[in-house]
């Protein structure tokens, strides 16, 4: 009798073990023969078959309360200032920038420059300093503008007027720099009785026009303005 119940008690164990030791595979071929599982995926599943007998689970979704109405002001007061505050900061570093970039007063006074013309003399040559380059101030004669004027602007190699390179045929203003490599040209000197390039050879007659010598362009007129009192403002 001892035996047999031994037995028996062996037999529960091992068909209770069983039960409890299947393989997951075991679970599916079971629950596809009950039709419990598709055999498409899941989500291709829900959407071929959707239901309405959805459950959410809120155990993680905890919702705070409802926040109490006559704080709201203070809140909305407190982030408005902040607004504001942020504005205010943002404009003055926008002025801040934009005035950094506006030049200053002694830029802007080296910008222009007032010479007077009063003591310049007939056939005579000044050099000023305008922008940290010479500019030449020639007072012309009657001679000076014939001999501008009857040149054939034909046969220039960058052609131009002379009543397009002054605003009083009387006064030659031009910037005392060569074309060519950025020399300084020498007054009243050049097979042209204008002004020579002692660097390469380049000759300019009365008009600041090139007329031989290895630079390509005229010299340049700068901006300039006749004011009252024989005085000339550069720039």
């Amino acid at each position: 009798m001892l035996k047999q119940g031994l037995a028996l008690i062996v037999v529960d164990e091992k068909s209770s073990l069983k039960a409890h030791t299947r393989f997951a595979s075991d679970a599916l071929s079971s629950m596809k023969e009950t039709n419990l599982v598709p055999d498409v995926p899941a989500t291709v599943a829900a959407v071929k078959n959707p239901t309405s007998k959805i459950v959410y689970d809120e155990y993680n979704h905890e919702r705070f309360p409802p926040g109490d109405p006559s704080k709201r002001a203070f809140a909305y007061f407190v982030l408005s200032g902040g607004r504001f505050v942020y504005a205010s900061l943002i404009r003055l570093l926008v002025l801040k920038f934009v005035l950094s970039m506006s030049a200053s007063k002694d830029v802007l006074a080296l910008a222009s420059l007032e010479v007077d013309l009063s003591s310049i003399e007939p056939g005579s040559t000044v050099t000023v300093k305008w922008r940290g380059k010479p500019v030449f101030i020639r007072r012309r004669t009657e001679e000076d503008i014939k001999l501008a004027n009857s040149v054939d602007i034909g046969t220039l190699r960058d052609p131009q007027q002379d009543g397009e390179r002054v605003k009083d045929p009387e006064w030659l203003v031009v910037v005392g720099v060569c074309t060519h490599l950025g020399c300084i040209p020498l007054p009243n000197a050049g097979d042209f009785g204008g002004w020579f390039c002692p660097c390469h050879g380049s000759h300019y007659d009365v008009s600041g026009r090139i007329r031989k010598g290895p630079a390509p362009y005229n010299l340049e007129v700068p901006t300039y303005t006749f004011l009252e009192d024989n005085k000339l403002l550069i720039g």
